[in-house]
C-alpha cells in the first residue's frame, strides 16, 4: 500500500521561523486556503487540523480549506464527549460526501484535565477514553445500521437512532488515535484503524508495533500505523545540524499552544515537565540520550518538556528520507511530517523529502512481494 505523507495546516501566519506548534490564534481566511494549497502542491496526502479549547473549530477550517482544494484530506483532531455521536456521525458523513471523500479522524481526549476543563469537561482522563469507547462504537453504528436501533451503554443512551447520511469512504472514514495510557491503548484496540506514535528508536518502535497488533488482534481486528516527526534537512549533513543548533536555541518564549505552557519565572526554576504519557515517554528517551539511532535528535524533547510533536531527524534529504524508510519498513505506514517554519518547510519537503520517500516506500513493497 501506498506509503501516506500527513503535514498539519494552522489558521494564522506563525509569529516567528522557530514556532512548535500552530494550533493557536486569530482566524485568517486567506491563510488557510495558501497554506492547505501549499500543502497539496507538496505532494502532500492529508493535512492534520488540531484542537485545544481555545482554537478555531477544526470542522469549519477543514470545510473551507477543502473548498479551495481538489484532492488533500483533512484528518481533523476530534474530542469525543462535546458533539453527540449520532450527530458527529452525520457530520462527518455529510462533510464525506460533500468532498468526495477527504475526511479522517483523530481521536483524543484532553492531554490534561485543566486544559480539558477548558471546554466545560471535568471528566477524569481515564473515564473520558471509556466515553470515547463508546462514543466511537456508537458513531459507527450509525454509520453502518441500515434501520433505526437502540443504544444504552455507560455514556450515552439513544432510542430509534438512524442517519440518513453514509460516508462516501466505506465502511467508514480512517480513525486515528494517539497515547500511551492503558485507557488510549484499550480504546484503539478496540474501534481506532491507526495508532499514532511519535518518532521513537527504531527498536523500541518494533516493540510497539509487534504489541499493539497483538491488543488489536485481540478484537479480531487489524489496524495500521502512523509516526509523527520533525524534519530538519538541508544540503549536508553538518549544515542540517547546524540548523538544528539555530532552532533550538530560538525555542523561546511562547511556543504556540498557551494552556500548556510555563511562565518564564516557572521555567528557570525547573525544566518543563511532559504532560502526558506519550510525553513522558518520549522524555524519557530524550534524557537516555540526545541523538538515538544517528538521527533521531531528542535535544528540542528534552528543551522543551516534549510539547507535542519534538523528535526529530536530521540530515540531508537522502539520510532523511532513508531514516523515515527504516521506520516503514518496520510497519508504520503513515507520516506526519512537519517542520518548525511551517509554511517554508512544508514547500521543502514537498520538493526534497515526499518524492523520495514515496519512491523508496514504492521500492521497499516491489522487493517484498518478490520475495
Amino acid at each position: 500500500m501506498p506509503v501516506r505523507i500527513i503535514g498539519m495546516i494552522g489558521v494564522t501566519p506563525p509569529a516567528k521561523a522557530a514556532t512548535l506548534l500552530i494550533l493557536e490564534g486569530e482566524v485568517s481566511p486567506p491563510f488557510i486556503v495558501d497554506f492547505a494549497q501549499a500543502h497539496e502542491a507538496a505532494g502532500f496526502d492529508m493535512a492534520l487540523i488540531g484542537y485545544t479549547s481555545s482554537s478555531a473549530e477544526g470542522f469549519l477550517v477543514a470545510m473551507h480549506a477543502a473548498a479551495k482544494t481538489e484532492r488533500l484530506q483533512f484528518l481533523l483532531a476530534h474530542r469525543p464527549g462535546f458533539v453527540a455521536p449520532t450527530l458527529f456521525a452525520r457530520k462527518v458523513a455529510t462533510f464525506d460526501q460533500l468532498t468526495g471523500g477527504r475526511i479522517a479522524l483523530h481521536i483524543i481526549t484532553g492531554k490534561t484535565d485543566a486544559e480539558q476543563q477548558g471546554d466545560g469537561d471535568f471528566t477524569p482522563k481515564a473515564e473520558r477514553y471509556r466515553r470515547a469507547t463508546e462514543y466511537l462504537h456508537l458513531m459507527k453504528r450509525t454509520w453502518a445500521a441500515s434501520e433505526p436501533f437502540d443504544f444504552s451503554g455507560e455514556f450515552y443512551k439513544v432510542a430509534g437512532a438512524h442517519s440518513d447520511v453514509r460516508p462516501l469512504q466505506q465502511p467508514h472514514p480512517l480513525i486515528m488515535f494517539g497515547g500511551a495510557s492503558e485507557g488510549a491503548l484499550a480504546m484503539g484496540a478496540a474501534e481506532c484503524d491507526v495508532f499514532a506514535i511519535y518518532a521513537e528508536p527504531l527498536a523500541t518502535t518494533a516493540e510497539r508495533i509487534r504489541d499493539f497488533r497483538v491488543r488489536a488482534a485481540g478484537h479480531g481486528r487489524t489496524v495500521g500505523f502512523n509516526m509523527s516527526v520533525r524534519p530538519i534537512i538541508a544540503e549536508t549533513e553538518a549544515a542540517a545540524w547546524g540548523k538544528a543548533r539555530r532552532i533550538l536555541s530560538a525555542m523561546t518564549g511562547k511556543l504556540g499552544w498557551s494552556r500548556q505552557e510555563t511562565t518564564s519565572e516557572e521555567r528557570e526554576a525547573h525544566a518543563r515537565a511532559p504532560v502526558d504519557n506519550a510525553g513522558r515517554r518520549q522524555f524519557a528517551f530524550a534524557l537516555e540520550r540526545d541523538v538515538h539511532d544517528e538521527r533521531l535528535w531528542m535535544g528540542i524533547t528534552k528543551a522543551t518538556g516534549a510539547l507535542g510533536n519534538t523528535s526529530c531527524l536530521v540530515g540531508t534529504p537522502e539520510q532523511v528520507a532513508e531514516a523515515i524508510l527504516a521506520y516503514y519498513r518496520l510497519g508504520i505506514g503513515s507520516f506526519l511530517i512537519r517542520g518548525f517554519d511551517p509554511v517554508a518547510d512544508t514547500t521543502e519537503f514537498g520538493r526534497e523529502l515526499i518524492p523520495r520517500l514515496k519512491a523508496g516506500a514504492l521500492e521497499i513493497d516491489k522487493h517484498a512481494a518478490a520475495e
